[in-house]
């Protein structure tokens, strides 16, 4: 026991999250992984890792990863990412890697950089979009797998009603943060208290809530995939078609690896 006092707040949309912790108004926060690399890469970056969640279901094979889901509605006749050109795309906001930045990536590797659906609108959330898509206002977007999954735990028929038609990544998971400007001793404590939660038995509690298997350590280095996809992404100039098609396909980018060992992580870090 750390004998800390602690304040837990949910429901803050990232951007939110994103000016307390800059502000210092928010000492630990669960960052995507594009806000974490932007803040890292300052001069005097003002967070460091934390630590990192293993997914427990089958396909993150035990590492720190998630992936983009493309989906779309139960009857809709698009079966492919292929088949998505021209149509209209939803992305739950411009700072989100798994929404967004992996999106333009996956882009650029299929040449397809002067724009692609016919329509696209910012929904503000993984869980907005999911409900255009239900409610027929769009027909695709990429989404969290850990939110869908989320999602299909609390006994929603979502499964019923959506189709993966394309799966993007892997790619790292998004990290929880820490703010510098605690004592480098409070740090360290604190980050030993998230990678032994899965042995307690109220943190196992919690974890499995989650669907977490554990916490693991995670260095600036893993999240090097996210800085080479948002490079690739840039030279997407924009998601929207021109009035007229191009002809033409771009050659394709060469995609980053993102490999971390598949042995089980140790349990007493």
């Amino acid at each position: 026991m750390l004998s800390i006092d602690t304040q837990f707040v949910s429901g803050i949309p990232w951007k939110e999250r994103e000016e307390m912790i800059d502000s210092g108004d928010m000492d630990i926060a669960w960052l995507c992984g594009l806000p974490y690399i932007w803040k890292a890469d300052r001069p005097n970056p003002n967070v460091e890792l934390l630590a990192a969640v293993v997914m427990k279901g089958e396909r993150y094979r035990r590492r720190p990863v998630y992936f983009s889901d493309v989906v779309v509605r139960i009857d809709s006749p698009f079966r492919s990412f292929e088949d998505l050109r021209g149509s209209r795309w939803a992305f739950n906001e411009p700072n989100s890697h798994s929404g967004y930045n992996v999106v333009r990536y996956h882009l650029a590797t299929l040449g397809l950089t002067q724009g692609y659906f016919g329509e696209v609108v910012e929904s503000g959330a993984h869980l907005d979009s999911l409900e255009m898509i239900l409610n027929g206002q769009i027909d695709a977007s990429a989404i969290d797998s850990t939110v869908i999954e989320m999602e299909l735990s609390t006994g929603s028929d979502l499964k019923e009603r959506i189709r993966i038609v394309e799966v993007i990544g892997p790619s790292p998971i998004p990290p929880w943060v820490i703010s510098r400007q605690l004592p480098e001793s409070t740090r360290n404590s604190l980050r030993q208290v998230f990678l032994r939660m899965h042995a307690d038995k109220a943190g196992r509690a919690i974890l499995d809530a989650g669907q977490i298997a554990q916490f693991v350590s995670v260095t600036n280095q893993d999240y090097d995939p996210i800085r080479e996809m948002e490079r690739i992404g840039q030279t997407v100039e924009s998601f929207l078609l021109p009035p007229e098609e191009p002809t033409s396909k771009q050659p394709k980018a060469q995609r980053p690896g993102f490999e971390r060992p598949t042995s089980t992580p140790p349990t007493d870090t």
